[in-house]
C-alpha cells in the first residue's frame, strides 16, 4: 500500500494570496505548464497564458483540458512586440516564465534555435515585463542544469559556477546571467522582484517528450519492446513535476509579500532529499513495479551525445527562506507517474485523474483561507485518489 504524503506543520501555499491574482504564464502549453495550469486554477488565480501550440501529440494540455483553466494565447516569446503586447493587456502582478527549448539532444540538432528561444526569450520576457507596469515579480524557470558540472559528490549551491556542456545546459546559465542583468540593472529600480528557479529531472504523468526515460519507457512498453537506456547507472535527484511547482508557487508568495529588509531575489534550488537521488535503473525499476504489465529494459550502446553522470542540488536556501520541503518520496513519485500513464492506457477520463492527484497533493500543501475554501475541501474529500 502506498503510503499517504505526509502533512507539514508549516504549509507553503496560502490560497488567499493566490484568490483573484492575475498572472501572466508563458508556456502553459507544455509539461510543467499544464500541471502550473491546474494548480493555479484551483488556487482561484486569474491567469493568462503565452506560448506556442502544445509541443507534443498527445499532450497533458489537451487531455487534462488546460485551456479551459486559463486565458489561453498563442505566441512565440522570440518575438518581443508579441510579448509585450500580451502581457500589457493581461496587466500581470505575476510573470511565470517557463517557455523554453527543454531538451539536451534536440539543443545538439538545433542549438541556435534553442539560444534564441531560451536566452533572448528571456531577455523578451524580462523587457516585456520592466515596460507593464502593473508587474511587481517575475519568476524565470530554468534547470538544474545550469550549473557547471563537475560531477562533485555534494549538491550545488545557488552560489557556484554557471556553465554548461551542451547548448541547452549553456542556454539555460545564459539565461540566469539575463535574468541576473535584468534584475540589478533594471527591476530592481522599478521595485519588481526578480527570482529565478532551478529544479531538475521532474517525472509526472503527461509527458510524452521524446528523449526523456519515462514518456519513452510508455512508449516501449505500450508497444511490447524492450525499452533502450543509454545511461542506467546515472544519477539524477527526480521529483515529482508538483513538487518544484508547489516551491516555484511558494517562493513567488513569499518574495512578493516580503518586506523590503527582507527581499528576497537571486536563484533558489527545488530538488528532493538524498534519498530519492537515484539511477536510472532504480527509477525503472520502481515505475515498472506500479505499472502493472510486463515491461523490460535493455543498455542501448549505440553512441550518444554527452550526458552528466552525476547531479545533485542543494536546497538548503529554499528549505531555510521558502519553508518549502519536498511531500513525496522516490517511491511515491514514481508511483504517482506510473498511475497516471496507466490510467492514460487504459483510457481513463485524464482531466479527472490529473485533477484528482493535483487536489491530493495540494490538499497537505495548501492553507485554504479563500471564500472557495469549504467548496474546494469537500470536493477533495469526495474525490477518489489515483494513486492510493
Amino acid at each position: 500500500m502506498e503510503r499517504r504524503p505526509r502533512e507539514v506543520e508549516d504549509l507553503v501555499i496560502g490560497s488567499a494570496f493566490w484568490l483573484g491574482r492575475r498572472v501572466f504564464v508563458t508556456g502553459h502549453t507544455g509539461f510543467k505548464g499544464s500541471w502550473l495550469t491546474l494548480m493555479l486554477a484551483r488556487l482561484n488565480a486569474r491567469a493568462t497564458g503565452y506560448a506556442l501550440a502544445p509541443p507534443t501529440r498527445p499532450s497533458l494540455f489537451a487531455l487534462a483540458k488546460a485551456a479551459d483553466h486559463i486565458e489561453d494565447q498563442r505566441g512565440d516569446v522570440r518575438d518581443l512586440d508579441a510579448v509585450t503586447r500580451a502581457m500589457s493587456a493581461a496587466a500581470p502582478e505575476i510573470v511565470i516564465h517557463m517557455a523554453a527549448q527543454p531538451l539536451v539532444r534536440a539543443s545538439y540538432a538545433d542549438p541556435i534555435g534553442t539560444y534564441a528561444t531560451n536566452v533572448m526569450g528571456t531577455a523578451h520576457v524580462l523587457e516585456a515585463a520592466r515596460r507593464v507596469e502593473s508587474v511587481r515579480l517575475v519568476l524565470v524557470v530554468t534547470t538544474d542544469k545550469c550549473y557547471e558540472n563537475r560531477d562533485w559528490l555534494w549538491g550545488y549551491r545557488e552560489t557556484d559556477a554557471l556553465g554548461g556542456h551542451d547548448p541547452y545546459s549553456n542556454s539555460k546559465a545564459c539565461a540566469e546571467l539575463v535574468t541576473a542583468a535584468y534584475r540589478d540593472s533594471f527591476c530592481r529600480a522599478k521595485d519588481i522582484c526578480v527570482v529565478s528557479a532551478r529544479a531538475g529531472n521532474v517525472i509526472g504523468g503527461g509527458d510524452f517528450a521524446a528523449d526523456r526515460i519515462l514518456p519513452d519507457a510508455l512508449r516501449a512498453f505500450v508497444a511490447g519492446r524492450a525499452l533502450k537506456v543509454r545511461q542506467p547507472k546515472a544519477v539524477r535527484p527526480w521529483q515529482h513535476v508538483l513538487e518544484p511547482l508547489s516551491g516555484y508557487l511558494a517562493l513567488i508568495e513569499r518574495a512578493f509579500s516580503a518586506t523590503p529588509d527582507a527581499r528576497l531575489d537571486g536563484g533558489f534550488n527545488f530538488g528532493p532529499g538524498p534519498e530519492s537521488e537515484r539511477s536510472v535503473e532504480d527509477l525503472l525499476t520502481h515505475f515498472i513495479s506500479a505499472w502493472g504489465a510486463p515491461a523490460i529494459w535493455e543498455r542501448d550502446g549505440d553512441d550518444h551525445p554527452h550526458e552528466a553522470r552525476l547531479l545533485r542540488l542543494d536546497t538548503a536556501k529554499a528549505r531555510e527562506l521558502v519553508h518549502w520541503t519536498p511531500l513525496l518520496d522516490f517511491q511515491q513519485a514514481a508511483q504517482w507517474t506510473a498511475h497516471w500513464y496507466r490510467a492514460f492506457v487504459d483510457g481513463a477520463d485524464m482531466a479527472d485523474v490529473t485533477q484528482q492527484q493535483i487536489d491530493r497533493y495540494l490538499g497537505s500543501r495548501v492553507r485554504l483561507t479563500s471564500p472557495f475554501a469549504d467548496d474546494a475541501k469537500d470536493k477533495r474529500h469526495e474525490q477518489r485518489s489515483v494513486a492510493g
